[in-house]
């Protein structure tokens, strides 16, 4: 079996099934034929690289018109399949192939290209027996072909990294199998709509888990000798130094997956293993700015525009880490931007880049902290501020001053609710008066999961839904007579949930509230005469939204419990 060969040419058969099924206009396919030209790439991979093409669809597409099955990743085997010597790791990536399995006499083979009827002939040789053609997505099988055989290909010796010298993890990095694992890795986490991709060390291996929705799931792991390779190529791809090992390092990269613009920040931590990895996905094309879309109900979508639309005061938005503040902060600042308002931001880090907006990233090593560069934003007369964080006193005392003298302010703060921002700002010594002057608002917030509507099932909340939810007053009369639990389908990859959404509680600064806030009542007194006035909590917001269908009273729960 050569160790090269001539690939099959597929484009026309490939470009016929695209435009029988309206997958791309004959423009996209004519474009496609010239990069092709261009680069001498295979057909398959134009379209999906430049993203001209889902790869999902593509391969269906495929698969139907050829009347094969479709591998899904699930289908790939643990360890690699073989038969005395078994196929080449080279071959097997040149025509795009994985041996998956024996099944009634006949070997299972995934084919990124099924025209091309060389890799199945010579693998039905190879193996002796009659070959089963599967379609699969190109980075399925890429992938499979890194976690199966890119220990054969990067010839790396087993062991730790602290023996290798830094020319040689260059090396490593730059490795062709190491440069493909990594890029399948990413394209996969994109694909799925991760937040967070988790590379953690372990004696025997690099696990590798996926942030979907705000939960963790395992993917297949990595061989323990290509950890050092793998973390070396994505700290050179994020600029960071590749030859410090014992220091927790920050930096980014931007990459094109699937024809988009990409923006990932990357935190590197030494562990007993050797180094762990988290890349944040910032995918600007999944941003949305709309508040709808973020979950906000039309009420409260206007009370909180009103609340924007003042011409003066401090805004805060609250919850834990990873609530949606920031984003929330966005949506706002785009409702804002407009041609006559100047807009300033101070970030820890800068998320997303905002047209028309000047952002500003603290640097505390030179002393630009949150504190400083709001200092410095009420010289430069702006009319909307966003501030990070409020973290500590100074930054709290310029904000209300920024806010006294006209500007508006909008920042965020860490708390469990709405009426707990006002208390945390007297903890940090603001005084009452101040606060009743300046804040306008305090919206707190939560994320759930958000029910996937093709297969959410109904049932009837118990007496147990119903204890759940009565610890709160008023809270059980928004509890509906039908919730509904998540299923499971392709729409949303068998999880029965897609995407998130917000639950909020918004408290505006009233007469009453104010004068409470004058005589330092506590946070749960100010929240209980809220919810008398018409405050819907957090956990009322939820409830409504359950009963909507869009997600479950264990989301709500989960996110609201106290306990």
């Amino acid at each position: 079996m050569p160790d090269r060969f001539q690939p099959h040419d597929s484009t026309e058969p490939m470009a016929a099934i695209i435009l029988d099924r309206a997958l791309a206009s004959p423009e996209t396919v004519t474009r496609a034929r010239l990069v092709q030209a261009e680069t001498g790439d295979r057909f398959d991979m134009v379209l999906t690289r430049l993203g001209l093409v889902a790869e999902h669809a593509l391969a269906t597409a495929m698969a139907e018109g050829l009347e094969l099955e479709v591998a899904a990743a699930h289908d790939f085997p643990a360890q690699p399949l073989s038969c005395g010597a078994g196929p080449a790791p080279r071959f097997l990536r040149d025509v795009r192939a994985v041996p998956l399995r024996h099944r009634e006499g006949k070997l299972d083979v995934a084919l990124a290209d099924p025209f091309d009827p060389y890799p199945a002939r010579a693998l039905a040789l190879l193996f002796g027996c009659p070959v089963r053609r599967m379609v699969a997505k190109g980075s399925d099988v890429d992938a499979a072909l890194d976690r199966l055989y890119a220990a054969d290909e990067t010839h790396e010796e087993p062991g730790t990294a602290d023996g290798l010298d830094v020319e040689r993890l260059k090396d490593l990095g730059s490795d062709a199998p190491v440069v493909r694992m990594v890029n399948a890795m990413i394209t996969r986490a994109v694909e799925v709509k991760a937040s967070d991709i988790h590379l953690e060390p372990a004696e025997d291996r690099l696990a590798v888990r996926l942030r979907v929705d705000g939960a963790l799931r395992d993917e297949d792991p990595l061989p323990n000798r290509v950890k050092a390779a793998v973390v070396s190529r994505i700290k050179v791809m994020s600029g960071l130094d590749i030859a410090e090992r014992r220091l927790p390092q920050d930096g980014r990269l931007r990459l094109a997956v699937g024809g988009q613009e990409v923006d990932f920040r990357v935190a590197t931590s030494p562990t007993i293993h050797g180094e762990a990895v988290v890349l944040r996905i910032l995918d600007r094309s999944s941003l949305s700015l709309d508040f709808t879309t973020l979950g906000f109900e039309d009420g409260l979508c206007r009370d909180w525009v009103a609340v924007l639309e003042r011409p003066h005061g401090i805004v805060l938005v609250t919850g834990p880490t990873g609530s949606g503040k920031t984003t929330t902060l966005y949506a706002s600042l785009a409702a804002l931007n407009t041609p006559d308002r100047k807009i300033l931001t101070v970030e820890d880090p800068i998320e997303y880049r905002l047209a028309g907006i000047s952002q500003t990233q603290t640097k505390h090593q030179i002393g630009l902290t949150f504190a400083a560069a709001l200092r410095s934003f009420l010289r430069q007369d702006p009319d909307v501020m966003m501030v990070g964080e409020i973290r500590d006193l100074e930054t709290a005392q310029i904000a209300v001053q920024a806010a006294l003298t006209g500007h508006t302010v909008l920042s965020t703060l860490h708390t469990n609710d709405a009426a707990s921002a006002v208390t945390r700002l007297l903890d940090m010594g603001v005084e009452p008066y101040l606060i009743t002057s300046t804040l306008n608002a305090v919206l707190a917030q939560r994320l759930v999961r958000r029910l996937c509507p093709q297969c959410r099932r109904p049932y009837r909340p118990d007496s147990q839904a119903l204890a759940a939810v009565e610890r709160e007053d008023g809270a059980a009369a928004f509890l509906p007579e039908t919730l509904y639990h998540p299923g499971g389908c392709g729409q949303c990859n068998h999880t029965g949930f897609a995407g998130r959404l917000s639950i909020t509680e918004l408290l505006p600064m009233t007469d009453t509230i104010a004068r409470m806030v004058l005589d330092r009542a506590e946070a749960r007194e100010i929240r209980r005469t809220a919810m008398r006035a018409g405050m819907v909590t957090m956990l009322a917001d939820g409830l409504i939204k359950a009963a909507a269908g869009r997600t479950t009273l264990d989301e709500v729960l989960r996110v609201t419990r106290e306990d």
